[in-house]
Protein backbone atom coordinates (compact mmCIF):
# COMPACT_ATOMS: atom_id res chain seq x y z
CA UNK A 1 0.00 0.00 0.00
CA UNK A 2 1.25 3.55 -1.16
CA UNK A 3 0.77 6.42 1.23
CA UNK A 4 0.83 9.53 -0.27
CA UNK A 5 1.72 12.23 2.66
CA UNK A 6 -0.05 15.32 2.95
CA UNK A 7 -0.82 15.34 6.86
CA UNK A 8 1.52 14.89 9.67
CA UNK A 9 0.63 14.66 13.30
CA UNK A 10 3.70 14.93 16.25
CA UNK A 11 2.43 13.59 19.09
CA UNK A 12 4.10 15.02 22.35
CA UNK A 13 4.21 18.19 20.50
CA UNK A 14 4.21 20.33 23.76
CA UNK A 15 7.82 18.65 24.31
CA UNK A 16 11.05 20.22 22.47
CA UNK A 17 11.48 17.93 20.38
CA UNK A 18 8.11 17.44 19.44
CA UNK A 19 7.86 20.99 18.74
CA UNK A 20 10.71 20.95 16.83
CA UNK A 21 9.34 17.85 14.77
CA UNK A 22 6.29 20.14 14.17
CA UNK A 23 8.31 22.65 13.08
CA UNK A 24 9.68 21.02 10.62
CA UNK A 25 6.48 19.33 8.88
CA UNK A 26 4.55 22.48 8.92
CA UNK A 27 7.60 24.84 7.45
CA UNK A 28 8.31 22.24 4.82
CA UNK A 29 4.27 22.72 3.88
CA UNK A 30 2.79 19.71 4.91
CA UNK A 31 -0.54 20.60 7.41
CA UNK A 32 0.22 19.52 10.81
CA UNK A 33 -1.37 17.99 14.11
CA UNK A 34 0.67 18.89 17.11
CA UNK A 35 -0.71 16.60 20.05
CA UNK A 36 -0.40 16.41 23.71
CA UNK A 37 -2.20 15.40 26.25
CA UNK A 38 -1.75 18.96 28.27
CA UNK A 39 -3.31 22.19 26.40
CA UNK A 40 -0.71 24.76 28.43
CA UNK A 41 2.16 22.67 27.07
CA UNK A 42 0.69 23.21 23.78
CA UNK A 43 0.32 26.94 24.49
CA UNK A 44 4.18 27.09 25.24
CA UNK A 45 5.52 25.29 22.32
CA UNK A 46 3.23 27.68 19.83
CA UNK A 47 4.33 30.78 21.69
CA UNK A 48 7.88 29.43 21.63
CA UNK A 49 7.39 28.59 17.47
CA UNK A 50 6.08 31.96 16.77
CA UNK A 51 9.13 33.53 18.43
CA UNK A 52 11.33 31.26 16.30
CA UNK A 53 9.38 31.67 13.20
CA UNK A 54 9.90 35.43 13.78
CA UNK A 55 13.47 35.48 14.33
CA UNK A 56 14.19 33.21 11.10
CA UNK A 57 12.40 36.44 9.11
CA UNK A 58 14.65 38.94 10.96
CA UNK A 59 17.58 36.77 9.85
CA UNK A 60 16.43 36.50 6.79
CA UNK A 61 15.72 32.73 6.59
CA UNK A 62 11.96 32.97 5.90
CA UNK A 63 9.65 35.59 4.64
CA UNK A 64 6.83 37.17 6.57
CA UNK A 65 4.52 35.55 3.65
CA UNK A 66 6.75 32.67 4.64
CA UNK A 67 6.11 32.46 7.88
CA UNK A 68 2.83 33.08 8.32
CA UNK A 69 1.76 30.24 5.81
CA UNK A 70 4.03 28.09 8.35
CA UNK A 71 1.94 28.97 11.26
CA UNK A 72 -1.56 28.56 9.51
CA UNK A 73 -0.84 25.02 8.72
CA UNK A 74 0.10 24.50 12.45
CA UNK A 75 -3.26 22.98 14.61
CA UNK A 76 -2.85 21.98 18.24
CA UNK A 77 -4.94 19.57 20.05
CA UNK A 78 -5.34 17.56 23.32
CA UNK A 79 -7.56 15.03 21.47
CA UNK A 80 -6.05 12.64 20.00
CA UNK A 81 -8.53 11.01 17.67
CA UNK A 82 -7.60 14.44 15.64
CA UNK A 83 -4.23 11.97 14.45
CA UNK A 84 -6.86 10.06 12.75
CA UNK A 85 -6.62 12.88 9.76
CA UNK A 86 -2.54 12.02 9.58
CA UNK A 87 -1.22 10.04 6.64
CA UNK A 88 2.28 9.89 8.40
CA UNK A 89 2.01 10.16 12.53
CA UNK A 90 5.45 10.72 14.52
CA UNK A 91 5.50 10.20 18.34
CA UNK A 92 8.27 12.09 20.57
CA UNK A 93 6.45 10.94 24.02
CA UNK A 94 8.63 9.40 26.92
CA UNK A 95 11.31 7.45 26.18
CA UNK A 96 9.71 4.30 27.73
CA UNK A 97 8.81 0.93 25.66
CA UNK A 98 5.25 0.61 28.11
CA UNK A 99 4.26 4.15 27.09
CA UNK A 100 5.60 4.27 23.37
CA UNK A 101 3.57 0.46 22.60
CA UNK A 102 0.19 1.57 24.34
CA UNK A 103 -0.15 5.11 22.23
CA UNK A 104 0.59 3.20 18.93
CA UNK A 105 -2.21 0.71 20.02
CA UNK A 106 -4.57 3.45 20.23
CA UNK A 107 -3.85 5.02 17.52
CA UNK A 108 -4.13 1.64 15.28
CA UNK A 109 -7.80 1.75 16.01
CA UNK A 110 -8.35 5.99 15.71
CA UNK A 111 -6.05 5.72 12.28
CA UNK A 112 -6.67 4.56 8.81
CA UNK A 113 -5.34 1.48 7.32
CA UNK A 114 -2.59 3.36 5.16
CA UNK A 115 -1.12 5.89 8.07
CA UNK A 116 2.11 5.48 8.64
CA UNK A 117 3.53 5.13 12.55
CA UNK A 118 7.07 6.67 13.18
CA UNK A 119 8.60 6.50 16.44
CA UNK A 120 11.21 9.46 17.37
CA UNK A 121 13.12 6.62 20.10
CA UNK A 122 16.67 7.07 20.56
CA UNK A 123 17.10 4.13 22.16
CA UNK A 124 14.56 1.61 22.36
CA UNK A 125 13.76 -0.96 19.18
CA UNK A 126 11.57 0.11 16.72
CA UNK A 127 10.52 -3.75 16.16
CA UNK A 128 9.52 -4.11 20.17
CA UNK A 129 7.65 -0.53 20.15
CA UNK A 130 5.86 -1.53 16.84
CA UNK A 131 5.13 -5.44 18.33
CA UNK A 132 1.37 -5.51 19.13
CA UNK A 133 0.21 -2.64 17.96
CA UNK A 134 -1.54 -4.01 15.11
CA UNK A 135 -0.06 -2.56 11.88
CA UNK A 136 3.40 -3.86 12.34
CA UNK A 137 4.44 -3.34 8.94
CA UNK A 138 4.25 -0.09 8.76
CA UNK A 139 6.04 1.42 11.83
CA UNK A 140 9.45 2.86 11.15
CA UNK A 141 12.48 4.71 13.43
CA UNK A 142 12.94 8.75 12.50
CA UNK A 143 15.09 10.01 15.01
CA UNK A 144 15.50 13.79 14.94
CA UNK A 145 18.17 15.39 16.56
CA UNK A 146 18.28 18.26 19.22
CA UNK A 147 17.04 20.77 17.83
CA UNK A 148 14.76 19.25 15.26
CA UNK A 149 14.19 22.58 13.93
CA UNK A 150 17.99 23.12 13.03
CA UNK A 151 19.44 19.89 12.89
CA UNK A 152 19.24 18.28 9.57
CA UNK A 153 20.08 14.70 10.66
CA UNK A 154 16.98 11.99 10.70
CA UNK A 155 18.38 8.34 11.72
CA UNK A 156 15.90 6.49 10.15
CA UNK A 157 15.37 2.30 11.29
CA UNK A 158 13.16 -0.13 10.01
CA UNK A 159 11.94 -2.53 12.52
CA UNK A 160 11.87 -6.29 11.17
CA UNK A 161 8.50 -6.78 9.98
CA UNK A 162 8.24 -2.73 8.93
CA UNK A 163 7.93 -2.55 4.77
CA UNK A 164 10.02 -2.18 2.31
CA UNK A 165 7.36 0.47 0.37
CA UNK A 166 6.49 1.68 4.14
CA UNK A 167 10.47 2.78 4.75
CA UNK A 168 10.79 4.33 1.36
CA UNK A 169 7.46 6.54 2.29
CA UNK A 170 9.20 7.46 5.32
CA UNK A 171 12.75 8.13 3.99
CA UNK A 172 11.07 10.39 0.62
CA UNK A 173 9.04 12.27 3.00
CA UNK A 174 12.33 13.10 5.02
CA UNK A 175 13.84 14.44 2.01
CA UNK A 176 10.97 16.20 1.05
CA UNK A 177 11.05 18.19 4.33
CA UNK A 178 14.37 19.29 3.14
CA UNK A 179 16.02 17.03 6.13
CA UNK A 180 18.92 14.37 6.02
CA UNK A 181 18.19 10.92 6.23
CA UNK A 182 20.29 7.86 7.13
CA UNK A 183 19.64 4.22 7.46
CA UNK A 184 20.49 2.47 10.31
CA UNK A 185 19.83 -1.17 12.11
CA UNK A 186 17.25 -1.31 14.76
CA UNK A 187 20.09 -1.82 17.68
CA UNK A 188 20.33 -0.05 20.62
CA UNK A 189 21.02 3.78 20.21
CA UNK A 190 21.38 3.67 16.22
CA UNK A 191 24.54 5.77 15.39
CA UNK A 192 24.48 9.05 17.60
CA UNK A 193 23.54 7.70 21.27
CA UNK A 194 25.58 4.85 20.64
CA UNK A 195 28.15 7.56 20.84
CA UNK A 196 26.79 10.08 22.60
CA UNK A 197 25.56 8.49 25.60
CA UNK A 198 28.64 7.41 27.01
CA UNK A 199 31.11 10.44 25.77
CA UNK A 200 28.27 12.20 27.41
CA UNK A 201 28.98 10.52 30.81
CA UNK A 202 32.62 10.92 30.58
CA UNK A 203 32.10 14.79 30.24
CA UNK A 204 29.90 14.74 33.19
CA UNK A 205 32.03 12.37 35.47
CA UNK A 206 35.53 14.58 34.00
CA UNK A 207 33.09 17.57 35.31
CA UNK A 208 32.78 16.02 39.16
CA UNK A 209 36.64 14.93 39.25
CA UNK A 210 37.25 18.97 38.92
CA UNK A 211 39.45 18.16 35.48
CA UNK A 212 38.07 21.28 34.20
CA UNK A 213 34.94 23.44 34.03
CA UNK A 214 31.93 22.66 31.57
CA UNK A 215 32.63 26.53 30.33
CA UNK A 216 35.91 25.06 29.74
CA UNK A 217 35.74 21.87 28.35
CA UNK A 218 32.40 22.95 26.12
CA UNK A 219 35.41 25.77 24.87
CA UNK A 220 37.78 23.05 24.05
CA UNK A 221 35.72 20.39 22.48
CA UNK A 222 34.50 23.23 20.36
CA UNK A 223 37.47 24.81 19.68
CA UNK A 224 39.64 21.68 19.29
CA UNK A 225 37.31 19.73 17.81
CA UNK A 226 34.93 22.10 15.95
CA UNK A 227 31.77 21.17 17.36
CA UNK A 228 29.02 24.02 16.70
CA UNK A 229 27.63 23.15 20.34
CA UNK A 230 29.62 21.91 23.58
CA UNK A 231 28.89 18.57 25.24
CA UNK A 232 27.57 20.61 28.34
CA UNK A 233 25.50 22.93 26.46
CA UNK A 234 23.86 19.72 24.76
CA UNK A 235 22.98 17.95 28.20
CA UNK A 236 21.76 21.25 28.88
CA UNK A 237 19.20 21.46 25.99
CA UNK A 238 18.35 17.99 25.85
CA UNK A 239 17.65 17.92 29.58
CA UNK A 240 19.73 15.96 32.63
CA UNK A 241 16.56 14.14 33.73
CA UNK A 242 16.19 13.19 29.87
CA UNK A 243 20.45 12.23 29.87
CA UNK A 244 19.12 9.78 32.94
CA UNK A 245 16.27 8.27 30.97
CA UNK A 246 18.65 7.75 28.16
CA UNK A 247 20.96 6.00 30.74
CA UNK A 248 18.41 3.90 32.25
CA UNK A 249 17.00 2.77 28.79
CA UNK A 250 20.45 1.99 27.28
CA UNK A 251 22.79 0.58 30.07
CA UNK A 252 20.85 -2.44 30.65
CA UNK A 253 20.80 -3.31 27.08
CA UNK A 254 24.66 -2.62 25.97
CA UNK A 255 25.95 -3.37 29.93
CA UNK A 256 28.64 -0.67 29.01
CA UNK A 257 30.00 0.35 32.35
CA UNK A 258 30.51 4.66 30.08
CA UNK A 259 26.63 4.28 30.07
CA UNK A 260 25.54 4.23 33.24
CA UNK A 261 24.31 7.05 35.23
CA UNK A 262 26.56 9.60 36.50
CA UNK A 263 26.48 10.54 40.29
CA UNK A 264 26.85 14.21 39.32
CA UNK A 265 24.33 13.64 36.91
CA UNK A 266 21.42 12.18 39.51
CA UNK A 267 22.52 14.78 42.36
CA UNK A 268 21.95 17.35 39.19
CA UNK A 269 18.47 15.98 38.73
CA UNK A 270 17.37 15.82 42.50
CA UNK A 271 17.87 19.31 42.78
CA UNK A 272 15.65 20.73 40.19
CA UNK A 273 19.10 21.32 38.02
CA UNK A 274 17.66 19.77 34.50
CA UNK A 275 18.77 22.46 31.68
CA UNK A 276 17.62 25.11 29.86
CA UNK A 277 14.20 23.94 30.53
CA UNK A 278 14.61 24.81 34.15
CA UNK A 279 16.33 27.98 34.01
CA UNK A 280 19.57 26.01 35.45
CA UNK A 281 21.62 22.96 34.56
CA UNK A 282 25.37 23.11 33.76
CA UNK A 283 25.21 26.85 32.99
CA UNK A 284 21.98 29.19 34.00
CA UNK A 285 19.41 30.63 31.75
CA UNK A 286 16.86 33.52 31.64
CA UNK A 287 13.91 33.75 29.51
CA UNK A 288 11.72 30.53 28.02
CA UNK A 289 12.94 30.95 23.92
CA UNK A 290 13.25 27.90 21.94
CA UNK A 291 16.82 27.15 21.08
CA UNK A 292 17.77 29.57 18.05
CA UNK A 293 15.39 31.33 18.57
Amino acid sequence: MTTEIKTVAVCGAGGTMGAGIAIVAARAGYRTIAYDVAQEGLNRALKQTDGFFSKSVERGKLSQEEKDAALSRLEVTTVLEDAAQADLVIEAVFEKLEVKQDLFGRLNAICPEHTIFASNTSTLSITEIASGCGREDRVVGMHFCLPAQLMKLIEMSPGLNTDDAVFKAAWDWTLAAGQTPVETQDKPGFILNALLVPFNNDVIRAVEAGVATAADIDKAIKTGLGYKMGPCELIDLIGLDTQVRLCEAFYPITHDPRAATPPLLRRMVAAGHLGRKAGRGFYEYSGNAMFGG
